[in-house]
């Protein structure tokens, strides 16, 4: 496989937190004695997937896995080798968080083969801390390591979450203008979509810590018991900005409701004080004679008179039932 075949990364592990860079030609000249080795592909490379489905290593269910589309969250293991299939928020500029970016990862004791179609900044994590010699030691931990950093880069676009809903709630005490309910929608459609993915990938994390693979440490799995509870604090987190929203969209509906009820009972007593005045002003508007004062000259002025002390009345009567 040529170095820009959908060849990401490629490191093998020196087992004290730091990887040593290969080209493609080391890698089809590295063996388990070396070391961990860690191969990281862009699945939507056509060398990429041949490269794939002529690996040794791998069967066929895994390499279907490795170069699938779109995958749900999900654990299984064959052979002593762990499925894995991730997913993180989409942080790359000009993204939505919610458009999660998913990652496929193949593992054994002493391979470690992921796939993505996209940059995910967790893998660049682990890439850097690796260089640093500050990474994974071993198959196990960069697992564990990889599936705790997906988790922790969802909690910043929570927050974010969390903020705008602060500021919808205290914009709702006193508005509920059209901008509000758009931003209110987004916020809530985001929440959807990020606990549709988090929901399995949380049954996925609890199965990794349960999964009987001989090479996964006990330390390991306590890790990811802890990353787990993580996640599961992101998806409470989610719950409550889902519920919260839908608060906030009651708190609107029901001051636009007030505004259209308060409005309406203006109108009705805009309403009920002309339509007197209306009746009267249409019956002496008829042509046909024997209207009164259709011969003076002060009638105008008098019907005027007569309806502006109709019109009193009635706003005095309104005043004194406090219909005002």
């Amino acid at each position: 496989m040529d170095d820009n075949s959908g060849l990401i990364h490629a490191m093998c592990l020196d087992g004290a937190g730091g990887a040593r860079a290969l080209t493609a030609a080391e890698v089809s000249r590295w063996a388990p004695e070396d070391g961990v080795l860690w191969l990281h592909l862009d699945y939507s490379s056509p060398e990429a997937v041949d490269w794939i489905n002529h690996d040794a290593r791998l069967e066929s269910v895994s390499r279907a896995f490795l170069v699938a589309e779109d995958t749900r969250p999900r654990i299984t293991s064959i052979n002593n080798a762990l499925l894995l299939a991730l997913r993180g928020v989409n942080l790359n500029p000009h993204s939505d968080p919610e458009d999660m970016i998913g990652v496929r990862i193949w593992a054994n004791e002493s391979v470690i083969i992921t796939t993505i179609r996209r940059t995910l900044l967790s893998i660049s994590d682990i890439s850097s801390s690796l260089e640093m010699g500050k990474g994974p030691r071993s198959a196990s931990e960069f697992v564990v390591e990889l599936s705790s950093r997906l988790i922790s880069r969802m909690g910043p676009t929570l927050e974010v979450l969390e903020e705008m809903l602060a500021d919808l709630e205290e914009q709702t005490l006193g508005t509920g203008d059209a901008k509000v309910r758009r931003q209110l929608s987004t916020i809530r459609r985001e929440a959807i979509v990020l606990r549709r993915y988090l929901a399995p990938q949380r049954e996925a994390m609890y199965r990794l810590y349960d999964e009987k693979i001989s090479w996964l440490e006990e330390k390991d799995r306590l890790h990811s018991r802890e990353v787990t509870d993580h996640l599961l604090r992101h998806i409470e987190n989610l719950d409550s900005i889902r519920e919260r929203a839908a608060v906030i969209h009651e708190e609107l509906v029901s001051n636009l409701s007030e505004q259209l009820n308060s409005r309406m009972y203006l109108l009705a007593l805009i309403t009920t004080i002309f339509l007197p005045l209306g009746f009267l002003t249409g019956l002496f508007g008829i042509n046909v004679g024997g209207i009164p004062g259709s011969d003076s000259k002060f009638a105008f002025a008098i019907f005027i008179i007569i309806l502006t002390g109709i019109a009193l009345v009635l706003l005095a009567l309104f005043k004194k039932k406090k219909w005002m």
